[in-house]
Order: structure tokens, then sequence, then C-alpha cells
């Protein structure tokens, strides 16, 4: 990613609020309190009882209202933890209050949002990096690493499902505040785009499972097609429906396979079998939130852009798309 334009180093610490009080949040506010750097100040979150503890366990202020959070006049950076539907409206208003934004993916559920929220962010000439901790972890270092060694891929395939009994009643099961899975759980195309690059066209269906106004499992299926004529598969699923646990990720070339089952790895290339060492996806916020320290007190080159997200989420939404419409849809550029 490049370094913004005439970018000038906020003063140490850098002082950070939280929005949200989730697993990612906590992981977020131990990696800051952990670096010397930053100083976390406040959090707001969604219910007062769970934002209490969350502050008294990080021994920081709790503010009352987001709105308010963006605003404060002792905070440089805002860590964008929340609910998917509201990423896209906090993420302006922490931009137009003049704070630099780091928020986990997605960055908008709307594609041209989130573009509007990229060029906001080069006009306020304020840092926007949307998290994708994926590429930072093991297997996708393994992939980017093996993969000259396959030689020409052709097809793809990544497949996640992750059983739940019972299903949660609670955001993440929640279709509007979820959003779209392909678009909410936006790593499984991200890993895609960023080994294979530009789509063509997307071709996805979907089916849930409801009770009342949450679902209680969700299945997407989507097949990608690539300029470089490669053909990927991926396949997104959760909840009560399913009965045992999958994370496999696998590329087919002309001279070989990559084969990838949770944090086992193989090269396959006829009898031979080589097995591929696979880091552990432990520690990875910290890292990210270690990277963008280090681009705002130094500059150094942050792992992803905005726009590779973006496109991303292009692509996820073209799959909506295509799930609603029972058609291919056609990507041009």
């Amino acid at each position: 990613m490049p370094l913004l334009t005439q970018i000038n180093p906020p003063s140490l610490p850098i002082r950070t609020g939280i929005v949200g009080t989730g697993y990612a949040a906590q992981r977020r506010a131990e990696a800051l309190q952990a670096d010397k750097r930053s100083h976390l100040v406040a959090v707001s979150g969604h219910t007062p009882e769970k934002t209490q503890e969350f502050a008294k366990n990080y021994n920081i202020s709790v503010v009352d209202a987001w709105t308010d959070l963006v605003q404060h006049p002792e905070v440089d950076l805002i860590v964008i933890c929340t609910i998917n539907l509201d990423h896209g409206m906090i993420v302006r208003a922490a931009l137009n209050a003049g704070k630099h934004v780091l928020v986990e993916y997605p960055l908008s559920l709307d594609p041209k949002e989130a573009e509007s929220l990229i060029a906001l962010a080069q006009a306020k000439d304020k840092l926007l990096h949307v998290e994708h901790i994926e590429i930072l972890g093991g297997m996708h270092e393994a992939l980017r690493q093996f993969l000259p060694q396959i030689g020409n891929p052709f097809y793809a395939r990544y497949v996640t499902l992750s059983p739940a009994h019972p299903a949660p009643q609670r955001w993440t099961y929640h279709p509007e505040l979820f959003g779209f899975p392909l678009s909410a759980a936006l790593s499984r195309i991200h890993r895609f785009t960023d080994l294979f690059g530009k789509v063509a066209s997307v071709s996805c269906q979907s089916r849930f499972w409801y009770t009342d106004e949450y679902f209680t499992a969700c299945l997407c299926t989507a097949q990608l097609c690539f300029a470089s004529e490669l053909i990927a598969e991926v396949t997104y699923g959760k909840g009560e429906t399913f009965w045992h646990t999958q994370r496999n990720f696998e590329v087919h070339g002309d001279q070989g396979t990559l084969l990838f089952e949770g944090d086992r790895g193989m090269l396959i290339r006829g009898e031979e079998k080589t097995p591929i060492e696979v880091a552990g996806r432990r520690g990875l916020f910290a890292k990210d939130t270690s990277m963008v320290l280090d681009y705002l007190l130094e500059g150094k080159p942050l792992y992803v852009s905005p726009s590779a997200s973006c496109y991303a989420l292009k692509v996820a939404d073209a799959a909506r798309q295509s799930a609603e419409m029972g058609e291919a849809i056609i990507l041009g550029g």
C-alpha cells in the first residue's frame, strides 16, 4: 500500500478508541496495550453490561455512543470491530472527524460505499486499513511459497464448514446485520483474488434455514472464473445443518497439486508427496495491529490495500447478485 500523501505521523503514543467488545475487539485491546507506541483510551459497545466489563478488563473509559467516540478529542485512531452492517457508517464518521481508521473486513456491505470511503480517506489524508489477517497466516504464506512448484494452476477449491448446535441468536446469524455470507466472510473470496487476480464471471447458489429473524444455518457455494482461465470454487457454510468441521484449500496445476486440510499441507506430484509446514494462526491480530502502528509512525508499507479488499467485496457482491437472480454475473475490468 502506498504511503499516504504528506501524512503527518501522530505523536507518541497513538491514542486509540475501539468500537465493539467481541473477540476481535479483545485481541485488538490486548495488542494495543502490549505495544508501548499506543495508548488505549476508550471503548464504545452495543450492550452496556458487556461494554462496562470490557472497559474494566482493560482499565479504559466507556463512551456510550460510537458517534461520540469518533469525535473524542484524545483519540487519533478508531478501531472498528462491530457488526458488519455498521462498518461503513462508522468509518465515514471517523474519517470525517479526522481520525485514522482500522476496520475489520468487510469495509462495507456495499461495494459502492466502500469505494466512496476509500476516496474519502485519500481526500482527508488519513489511514484507512481493512484487516485481512488471512493473508498473514501460515496457510496463505505456504500457498504463495509453493504455488510456483505446481506449474500453471487451472482449478482451486476452498471449503469452510462450521457446525453450531444450537446456532446462536446473535448478529453473525442475522441476515441484515451479518450480510450476504461471502461478503461477511470476505476472506474466502480475498484469498482467491490475492493469489489469482481478476475475476471474469461469478455464479453462485445459496440456501438459508430460518427461525424467526435469525437463520440457524447458511450455505453458499460460488464458482469464480478468472481472467487467467483458472476456475475456482468457494463454499462457506455454518450452523445447525452441519455436523463436520472442514477447512480445506486445494490448488491443481499442470505440474502438481497443493492440498491443505486444517493446519496440514501437502505438495503432490505423481507419487511424490511432500509435507508442507503450516504456521499457526495465533497472534495475527497483534501482527496486524503492529503493522498499522509501523505504518503510521514509520511509513512502513502495509500488507494489503483498501482497493484490494474492495475488489474482493465486488466479487462477493456479484455472488450475491448471482444467487438472487439465478444467473452468472459478468465482471468488467
